[in-house]
């Protein structure tokens, strides 16, 4: 069931860890997603933006900051 650790990229190992918490932890989903259902997770959305992505996200919240302070 379980792949060589070697040969599994790091997105894969994350997302089969948090697959195999959620099993485990049943109590635990219902709490998640009634805190996630409204924003998402932060997890799911970097990940799914890669690190490119995500510098730029992070880029843009500091121009929109710098432009609010100035306002």
């Amino acid at each position: 069931m379980k792949m060589s650790n070697k040969r599994e990229s790091p997105e894969n190992t994350r997302e089969r860890l948090r697959q195999e918490e959620l099993k485990r932890n049943s109590l635990g989903k219902a709490n998640d997603a009634f805190h996630r259902g409204s924003s998402g997770s932060l997890v799911d959305l970097v990940g799914s933006l890669g690190w490119k992505g995500t510098g730029i996200l992070i880029v843009v919240i500091i121009i929109v900051a710098l432009i609010v302070s100035v306002l």
